[in-house]
């Protein structure tokens, strides 16, 4: 694989993957994920045959390598009235068990969209460049000009601790864990579903969101209620406020001597 020396400040240009980067692709695939992708899955992406995609490039590379990919992503549309729980092929977008997970959805309006991310990646040389946010941002712009489209979604593998800080950063919202979601060499591995919302798609008010707000009703409720017992306190007399306290005392001062007097005391 390549390992090209990155300028101190290189001049990174972002473009739509073409056939030409057919070669380069695989390699970066085969690279960066444990998953291998049917050759299928990489004539589709740079023939945009149902999937979109961008590839982000060092234009400050020598002639030759300034217009080679160093990093992209890969997405498509799905209709969000679809329910299927396993893709048809590994490149394929698996699109939720229950379409609730992600969004309030309105089934009479069978035209709404989704736009499932299927890969990102950057060449190890370029990370923390901001390459990969730049990508992302480029599947929201592209959902957010289509009307129907009411969110973008993704799978991160659970100890990927990069990538789930990465799309928490990115205002994405962790809709659920995924226990045994993926199977990489012969062992299961959790996932999580990401969604960032888009084009006044939002979420579904969950169960723990509902006891939230229960919960946050009760707390003002006790709240005022203890308001008010600490105004009715302090319209308390004073004189009988300082009655109760020598009747206190007195009461303390009879309760030490016995102590003092038996060596202790039964309670």
């Amino acid at each position: 694989m390549i390992d090209p020396k990155v300028a101190c400040h290189p001049t990174i240009c972002y473009r739509p993957i073409r056939p030409s980067d057919l070669l380069i692709l695989e390699q970066l695939h085969a690279e960066l994920f444990p998953i291998r992708y049917e050759s299928e899955f990489f004539q589709n992406v740079v023939n945009s045959r149902d999937i979109v995609s961008w590839g982000a490039v060092d234009c400050s590379r020598p002639d030759g390598q300034s217009d080679e990919l160093i990093g992209f992503v890969t997405a498509r549309i799905v209709m969000a009235r679809e329910s299927e729980v396993c893709p048809r092929s590994s490149w394929d977008a698996p699109n939720p068990k229950w379409i609730a997970d992600l969004l309030s959805y309105d089934s009479s309006k069978s035209d709404q969209t989704l736009v499932y991310i299927l890969t990102l990646g950057v060449l190890e040389s370029y990370r923390n460049l901001g390459i990969a946010s730049s990508l992302i941002h480029e599947v929201m712009k592209y959902s957010s000009s289509i009307p129907t489209c009411r969110a973008v979604y993704l799978h991160v593998i659970s100890y990927n601790n990069p990538a789930i800080h990465l799309y928490k950063k990115m205002s994405f919202k962790c809709v659920r864990r995924l226990h045994g979601f993926y199977l990489i060499s012969g062992q299961h591995y959790d996932s999580y579903l990401f969604v960032y919302y888009v084009n006044g798609g939002r979420s579904p008010c969950s169960p723990v969101e509902l006891l939230t707000i229960v919960v946050s009703y009760m707390r003002r409720g006790l709240s005022s209620l203890a308001a008010r017992l600490r105004k009715n306190e302090e319209k308390v007399p004073r004189w009988l406020k300082c009655k109760e306290t020598r009747c206190l005392l007195t009461t303390q001062s009879r309760r030490n001597l016995k102590t003092e007097r038996n060596g202790f005391e039964c309670v």
